[in-house]
């Protein structure tokens, strides 16, 4: 079990945030420059957007770690203010991050829940940084949050967060969210620390997940696991919420499928450097009839290595013209201490050599990869440049890039070829839905998608960004906080 907090109430100290997140990360990264000195760099993301115009209406505050270990740069315990921000640092040393990061959060947590795609491994150890880094994580949430605030803690990291919070302070109104799925039941029951874990969860008022059926998931899970009576009728999206009766309260939980700020997005790619530099995109690589494009994390979840053995397959057959059609790849490294992300560096990097190797002409390779980040607007550009977008993940909680794509695409240009285990394939019924598994499928929507009649893909496209257009990520983040403030005598709008 993990070891729980206490603090006397007579000592409990209120911080005077009214609105705390808590994440695995603070919106900005502290560096060291040249002069030994440190500073903040801004770290813009989707959460940050959706969150910080509450966070500076209702002086909010951010927990979470700044990016370095202790080990190199000496990060201050004390709040710093970062743009109107309060950011609340939560060291972590280089045993830490091996131990409670790379080690059960990504090496046990991560394919535990999509679908053991790469064995999980268990090891106590990490097991028990884990527990020690979450309770850093409730005491710096503790010390934010003023007397009846609302705290808002985010994903797979920091599940035992909750319940060591609600210990800590009974008096604040608790919402948490998974941004990674949650896998089946079966797969679940594997976990040794698995009564921990939902117990963690349901010391929330409001546990949200992406789909109905990872909420499902969790009520099975909490009848089994805690004993606890549960609602039974179906959990709708941002509607019809299951409920978890316990001892001296109920816990809400809810599907809430995250979204980007599709607003910003659509007028960024209108830009007209932005369509410029889509052109140039276009002539570098050969002025190709057809561009494939896939963006992703270099990560096993995402199927990289499946895209381009359906790529491959089609130039063989002749489905794909080697002289007029590309594939370019955007793998952002990740995680690159952890060996199973090694393998699959190695891997997918001998994949696009066999087939440059095997189909390129001199000059003119049929595959264009490139293993670094890809800043903002270039991303944008390579996005407006494309006829087809490759999102074929095995598994995958939501999956942004697809609507990134969408919401990038007003010209109602390209095609979205999308894996039907997204959690955005709930929501983009129009794209060309595929099953990673089954490669002959995937090559057929990819050669549907790069022959569809004009028509056809403007259709799939209008209906497609009417979708991503009406649900942003301000919608995702009201709708969970609406429905926090309803699970909670608590104001937590």
């Amino acid at each position: 079990m993990a070891p729980k907090g206490g603090q006397n109430s007579k000592t409990r100290h209120y911080g005077d945030s009214d609105f705390v997140v808590v994440a695995n990360r603070l919106p900005v990264d502290l560096e060291r420059l040249p002069d030994g000195t440190t500073s903040w760099k801004r770290s813009p993301g989707g959460l940050v957007t959706a969150l910080e115009p509450l966070l500076r209406r209702r002086r909010g505050a951010w927990v979470g770690w700044p990016g370095v270990v202790d080990d190199v740069v000496d990060v201050v315990d004390e709040p710093v203010a970062q743009d109107e921000l309060q950011l609340h640092p939560v060291r972590l040393s280089a045993d830490d991050v091996a131990q409670y990061y790379e080690g059960f959060s990504n090496a046990t947590l991560w394919p535990l829940y999509h679908d053991v795609i790469v064995k999980p491994i268990y090891h106590r150890e990490w097991w028990e940084r884990y527990v020690d880094v979450n309770r850093r994580f409730a005491e710096a949430a503790s010390r934010a949050a003023a007397e009846g605030g609302t705290v808002w803690v985010q994903d797979y990291q920091l599940q035992l967060v909750p319940k060591m919070l609600r210990t800590l302070r009974p008096d604040v109104t608790i919402g948490f969210f998974l941004h990674i799925p949650f896998p089946p039941v079966e797969l679940f029951m594997q976990m040794p620390w698995r009564t921990e874990i939902i117990e963690g969860l349901l010391g929330a008022d409001l546990v949200g997940f992406h789909l109905a059926g990872g909420a499902q998931n969790f009520l099975f899970l909490s009848r089994r696991l805690v004993g606890a009576n549960t609602s039974r009728g179906a959990v709708g999206v941002r509607s019809r919420f299951g409920e978890v009766e316990l001892e001296s309260r109920t816990v809400r939980v809810g599907a809430f499928p995250i979204s980007i700020d599709s607003g910003a997005l659509d007028h960024t790619a209108r830009d007209r450097n932005i369509r410029h530099r889509a052109r140039e995109i276009r002539a570098e690589l050969g002025n190709p009839r057809k561009i494939l494009l896939g963006v992703d994390r270099l990560d096993y979840t995402k199927g990289i290595d499946v895209r381009l053995k359906a790529f491959s397959e089609l130039l063989a057959e002749g489905r794909a013209k080697r002289d007029d059609t590309v594939l370019v790849q955007l793998a952002t490294p990740s995680r690159e201490r952890v060996e199973s992300y090694q393998i699959l560096r190695n891997d997918i990097e001998r994949q696009v050599g066999h087939i440059n190797g095997e189909y390129a002409e001199v000059g003119h390779p049929v595959v264009h990869y490139l293993h670094r980040p890809v800043p903002r607007e270039e991303l944008v550009a390579f996005f407006v440049a494309s006829d087809v977008m490759l999102v074929t993940p095995l598994r995958d909680g939501m999956n942004l890039v697809a609507k990134e794509y969408v919401a990038c695409r007003s010209d109602l240009g390209g095609a979205l070829v999308l894996s039907e285990f997204t959690g955005a394939a709930s929501e983009l019924r129009q794209a060309y839905l595929v099953n990673p598994h089954d490669l002959e499928g995937v090559k057929d929507a990819i050669e549907a998608a790069l022959n569809q009649p004009v028509e056809d893909g403007r259709r799939r496209m209008r209906a497609l960004r009417r979708q991503v257009l009406a649900h942003d990520v301000d919608r995702w983040a009201r709708s969970f906080l609406d429905a926090l403030a309803e699970a909670n005598p608590h104001d937590a709008k």
